[in-house]
C-alpha cells in the first residue's frame, strides 16, 4: 500500500512527459516496390465518353505509383474484354501477369498471352505489347494465330487495337490443301 502513492506519481510523470514529447516513426519506403495501393478481386469497367468500352478482372492489382517509372502490376493473371457501343464484346485478351506503365499508356502482358477478336480469330504468345499512344499491339515472341481457313504463325507480329489488321514477322502458315492439284 505504501508503493501505490509513489506508483501514481511516476505514472503521472510518465503521462506529463509524454503529453509534450513527439513520438513519430520515420520509414524510408522505396516505391518501386512497396505499391501504393493493393486491390484484390478486381472487376472494373472503363468508360469513354460515357460510354463503356473495357471490363478488366483480376485477382489482384498492384499500384506503384511512387515509382520511378510509375505502374500497376496484376500477378495473377489479367482478363480483359473490349465491348463496341451496343455493349457487344468485340475482342478478349487474357494473361498470366500484367504490367500497365500509366505515363507511357504501355501494357505488357506475360505468360500465356491469348486473345481473341471480332472475328473469331485467335492469337496465342508469351509476350505482348498494347501502347495506347500509337494504338498499336505487338510482340517480338512466337505468335500462333488460329484463323476458321488456316493456322498462322510466326516469330513477331504488329497490329492495330482491334486486331484485324496484322503483319506476322517470320511467318510460318498451315494451309488447307483440298482443292488444291499438285504440280509437278
Amino acid at each position: 500500500m505504501r508503493r501505490l502513492p509513489l506508483f501514481i506519481l511516476s505514472f503521472g510523470i510518465l503521462l506529463w512527459g509524454c503529453n509534450d514529447a513527439e513520438f513519430v516513426a520515420r520509414m524510408e519506403i522505396d516505391g518501386n516496390v512497396t505499391p501504393t495501393m493493393v486491390t484484390d478481386s478486381v472487376n472494373s469497367f472503363v468508360s469513354d465518353s460515357g460510354i463503356t468500352r473495357y471490363q478488366l478482372e483480376a485477382p489482384t492489382w498492384l499500384m506503384f505509383d511512387d515509382a520511378d517509372e510509375p505502374y500497376w502490376l496484376f500477378p495473377k493473371g489479367f482478363s480483359l474484354k473490349q465491348f463496341d457501343d451496343s455493349m457487344q464484346i468485340t475482342s478478349t485478351l487474357v494473361s498470366d501477369t500484367a504490367r500497365y506503365f500509366s505515363r507511357k499508356k504501355l501494357w505488357k502482358l506475360d505468360g500465356n498471352v491469348r486473345m481473341r477478336n471480332l472475328g473469331g480469330d485467335k492469337f496465342l504468345t508469351e509476350q505482348l505489347f498494347w501502347n495506347q499512344f500509337s494504338h498499336k499491339v505487338y510482340s517480338d515472341s512466337f505468335i500462333h494465330i488460329e484463323r476458321a481457313d488456316r493456322i498462322l504463325e510466326g516469330y513477331g507480329f504488329i497490329s492495330n487495337e482491334e486486331i484485324t489488321i496484322y503483319t506476322i514477322r517470320r511467318p510460318t502458315g498451315i494451309f488447307p490443301t483440298e482443292g488444291l492439284q499438285a504440280r509437278i
